[in-house]
């Protein structure tokens, strides 16, 4: 029967494709797992490093430096971290959602990833550069990125940068969330756990003062440049543990999906053959009885 064939057929090819999905839902658990170890791992440091700005920042008065200074005019800058590939449920359409927001007239956009440069090719938005970064990011890749945000805003070409990205809660769990990256006015970090001004008070408890050597602005002038870069670097942790992690999800999903569709088939496929035996049995009592 033709219908009887459709259906094989159809179950082979839901098979085959459960397989697949499976076997690309191991390979997302096994990155998963990397990613998120080191997105986990660079946030103590993170950390760290936010309390010690916090801690430095209230001892220097009239500390100035171009990164902090406030630019009038001029256009917003935003940092788009996507993916490079799909099949990772709705990750990057939640992330578009949000940067489809941003004024147009007034904002350019730097993406990382392939995904954010063909989503802003395709909503016409403008674009100044691409960057790519690897299923395990490198310091360098950020520092890349970082530098051409940092000299287009001490060149004026833009007076605030802005990160977004999806940021890794959980397995189960990522938010688009907006950085504000410069100029710099206040300490915070990647991840929600509180940072900046809280911390430096806490700091501050108690003590009466903080000796930093070779000085307050030798030091702070020479760490809120690498401050930057390790931010931006987070981001790109923060963003590929999202990614796997949502893969891994939407994998789990298809694959679960297709095996219940292939239960559903089986049921249908048998459910016709009985059918078709019983209409063959009838035909065959219906001559028998017509002979005798």
């Amino acid at each position: 029967m033709a219908g009887l064939r459709d259906i094989r057929r159809r179950i082979r090819s839901i098979k085959s494709t459960a397989q697949i999905t499976k076997a690309m839902q191991m390979v997302a658990a096994a990155k998963m797992r990397k990613a998120q170890q080191a997105a986990l791992a660079g946030r103590p440091y993170a950390r760290a490093m936010n309390r010690m700005l916090a801690e430095l920042l209230p001892t220097v008065t009239d500390f100035t430096h171009p990164l902090m200074e406030e630019r009038p005019g001029g256009r917003r800058c935003v940092l788009l971290v996507s993916t490079d590939k799909g099949l990772c449920g709705a990750l990057n359409s939640t992330l578009f959602r949000e940067a489809i927001k941003f004024d147009p007239r007034e904002t350019v956009f730097v993406a990382a990833g392939r995904k954010a440069a063909q989503f802003l090719a395709r909503a016409r938005r403008t674009l100044l550069a691409e960057f790519s970064y690897k299923d395990h990011p490198q310091f360098a890749e950020a520092r890349a990125i970082s530098r051409f945000l940092q000299e287009g805003f001490l060149k004026g070409e833009f007076h605030r940068v802005d990160v977004l990205f999806m940021n890794f809660v959980s397995t189960l769990i990522q938010r688009p969330e907006v950085l504000p990256l410069l100029p710099l006015r206040e300490i915070r970090g990647v991840s929600s756990e509180p940072e900046g001004a809280e911390l430096g008070t806490e700091l501050l408890k108690g003590a009466t003062e903080f000796l930093f050597e070779p000085g307050p602005e030798r030091v702070l002038g020479a760490l809120l440049p690498h401050y930057i870069n390790f931010r931006i670097y987070q981001v790109l942790l923060e963003a590929k543990a999202s990614e796997h992690s949502a893969r891994m999800v939407a994998m789990k999903n298809a694959t679960e999906n297709a095996n219940q569709l292939v239960k559903d088939l089986t049921l249908q496929y048998n459910k016709l053959r009985q059918a078709g035996i019983t209409k063959e049995l009838l035909e065959i009592a219906t001559a028998q009885m017509a002979m005798s």
